[in-house]
């Protein structure tokens, strides 16, 4: 069946081709037969209580020279989709929260939305963390100084880092006897304005960040180990850590399993969950990476796994009146 599949994504003219899971998500898509429509987090917009876009017909092709081609974009109900792909990158920052709310509308308007909107609001990256305690590691969520070098005084080595980042940046080990630690914590706070996350030190990072997809609940059979470059303690690839896909351990699929319920019934349909030495450090549902990697080690198809789930949900859910296409 013939659908028209949305994005709402960051430039696409900017991403890196051989690792990005949203291409893989479109080119997937196309091979159904799908129309694509493109958009950017600003041409969402809401008219007397309709959700709009501004949207640009899409082709996509797996060429590293030329991977995309826009047509002339236009004003559409957002209803009138049949999917949409909430792709946009961190910052969790206000604009995020309205465009999540849009798409809220948009969803009870008529399209399916992955991943649900009121779950990216609600299930927080690092703070999801908080629904599931007992697979992380010992964890403080503050702003005050005070609060954080007690935790650092408890545990002697430990990781802070922003709420709302990716990809590795601001993200600062502290060690007791550490002269900057003040200095740290002021910056990431903000003067005590701003709440971060403190985790104590993982050793096992030296052997990867393990990057466990969750689709649509199930675990996905080989992760992604992230190491880190010599001397750093991100594995982040966007920080130079270097990718080695490995068959899930016991432990990763126990979170997974564990996990999987909850994400699903909350509309989380792709997500990926970030694991070192067998514990939890955070849940990722905004834009999670690494499946065309998997894949390309593999041969799984993942995303169409992700494509199949959210179409069979469309297929089983009350779907209210779509908008209709001016």
């Amino acid at each position: 069946m013939s659908r028209r599949l949305g994005v709402v994504m960051d430039p696409i003219a900017g991403i890196s081709v051989a690792k990005d899971t949203t291409l893989a998500m479109l080119l997937a898509a196309r091979r159904c037969g799908w129309s694509l429509w493109y958009m950017e987090q600003s041409d969402l917009c809401l008219r007397d209580g309709a959700a709009l876009g501004l949207m640009a017909p899409l082709e996509v092709q797996d060429d590293p020279t030329r991977w995309f081609s826009l047509g002339a974009a236009s004003v559409q109900p957002l209803g009138a989709l049949d999917f949409i792909l909430m792709r946009k990158d961190p910052p969790f920052d206000t604009e995020y929260v309205h465009a999540t709310q849009v798409l809220e509308l948009a969803e009870a308007q008529g399209a399916t939305v992955a991943n649900r909107p009121a779950a990216l609001r609600d299930v927080s990256e690092k703070l999801a963390l908080g629904l599931f305690p007992e697979f992380a590691p010992p964890t403080l969520v503050s702003a005050r100084h005070e609060r954080l070098l007690a935790f650092l005084e408890e545990f002697g080595d430990i990781v802070v880092k922003p709420l709302d980042g990716m990809g590795g940046r601001s993200v600062f080990r502290i060690q007791a006897g550490d002269g900057n630690r003040n200095v740290i914590l002021e910056t990431l706070t903000g003067g005590e304005r701003r709440m971060v996350m403190a985790q104590r030190y993982l050793p096992e990072i030296v052997d990867g960040d393990r990057r466990v997809l969750v689709v649509d609940g199930e675990p996905i059979p080989f992760t992604l180990a992230r190491i880190p470059q010599r001397g750093d303690l991100r594995g982040n690839l966007a920080a130079g850590g270097r990718g080695e896909v490995l068959p899930i351990t016991p432990s990763e699929r126990r979170i997974a399993e564990a996990l999987g319920p909850e994400l699903r019934r909350r509309g989380l349909w792709f997500v990926g969950l970030d694991v070192i030495g067998g514990w939890l450090t955070e849940v990722n549902v905004t834009s999670p990476t690494c499946a065309r990697e998997i894949e390309a080690a593999t041969g799984l198809d993942i995303v169409g796994r992700f494509l199949g789930a959210i179409e069979a949900h469309r297929t089983t859910q009350r779907v209210l009146p779509r908008a209709q296409t001016p």
